[in-house]
């Protein structure tokens, strides 16, 4: 009898067809997100779970995983699965590590000069039959090169945004909780500040940190006033690293230049009042989405479930993972 592998959401068929000759899929192709009754359902019957961060997934429903071997997250993010408790049951818990940074970094400099240069008004603006010519002051917005980029967390994605950098002649800082050795620093081109220090100096601070106690509300209303009126925010990590409501203040307010988000602390649900900022760009947590990263973090996620369900330790467990 084949192992059932269920996947909670639409999953690229490249990925698909890799499992079917060994596994029984059980697909949610409906483009929506399964209830909690319905992941009890599939935890209670499957070998593997293929999940989505949108999937959340307490001890409720790891205790239905009886015959569970993994729990195979579609992103490098793993928040939404309490990963202590699926630990203690013995169940494996993967992400995507290492096959979407690049991309990633692509879209914060997207964002960076999407919001500098006032990119997505000034379309809208062209779009609605407004453009009557040149004009000296139509949209003007703010230079990127030669300026001050901040990078917090300079993982994986920080240091591709990083490297992007040098491009722009751009002096980068940098903050966070290991500093890197001195042959790293250089190849990046970058300098390890406190975190006060790069808030305060930064005229484009980007955040590429994980989710976790202390990084919750890293950025709310004190931070913020320690940034630079003209300073734009970039941030593609986890909504909750942001206070939101402390965002949409300080940009009403004019207490920073802008800010340009790929993720939300409510997600998929928009703060209130932030549609209304002109100088704030939503996005709709697109990091990842090239045809080709998407494919490479899902032919990972499938390496994962098969060493699973072969026995065999995972190959990207996801970090503090101990079993």
């Amino acid at each position: 009898m084949k192992p059932i592998v269920a996947v909670t959401n639409i999953f690229p068929q490249i990925a698909l067809d890799k499992l079917s000759s060994t596994c029984d899929l059980k697909i949610n192709q409906s483009g929506n997100s399964l209830t909690k009754e319905e992941l009890l359902q599939k935890f209670s019957e499957s070998d593997a779970i293929i999940s989505y961060l949108t999937d959340r997934i307490d001890q409720d429903i790891i205790d239905r995983g009886t015959k569970l071997k993994i729990i195979a997250n579609y992103g490098a993010g793993f928040n939404n699965i309490d990963v202590n408790y699926a630990s203690k049951m013995d169940i494996w818990v993967t992400n995507t590590p290492s096959v979407l940074h690049e991309t990633t970094a692509d879209l914060t400099w997207a964002m960076i000069l999407g919001a500098a240069r006032r990119i997505i008004p000034a379309d809208r603006y062209t779009r609605q039959g407004e453009f009557k010519g040149w004009g000296a002051e139509v949209f003007l917005g703010g230079d990127v090169h030669g300026k001050t980029l901040g990078i917090i967390g300079l993982g994986e994605i920080g240091s591709a945004v990083a490297r992007r950098a040098t491009g722009f002649n751009m002096r980068t800082l940098y903050h966070q909780r290991n500093r890197l050795s001195e042959l790293e620093e250089n190849q990046l081109d970058v300098e390890y500040v406190t975190f006060d220090k790069v808030l305060r100096e930064s005229d484009f601070l980007t955040l590429h940190v994980p989710l976790t106690e202390k990084t919750e509300y890293m950025i709310s209303n004190d931070e913020i006033a320690l940034m630079k009126k003209t300073a734009y925010l970039i941030h593609t990590a986890r909504g909750k690293v942001i206070d939101d409501y402390a965002l949409v203040a300080a940009l009403k307010e004019g207490r920073i230049a802008g800010a340009a988000l790929d993720v939300y602390e409510d997600e998929p649900a928009i703060t209130e009042g932030m549609t209304e900022l002109s100088n704030l760009m939503l996005l709709p947590h697109i990091g990842s989405a090239s045809f080709e990263t998407r494919d490479k973090m899902a032919l990972l996620v499938v390496d994962n479930v098969i060493d699973a369900l072969a026995g065999k330790t995972p190959r990207s467990l996801v970090p503090g993972y101990s079993q």
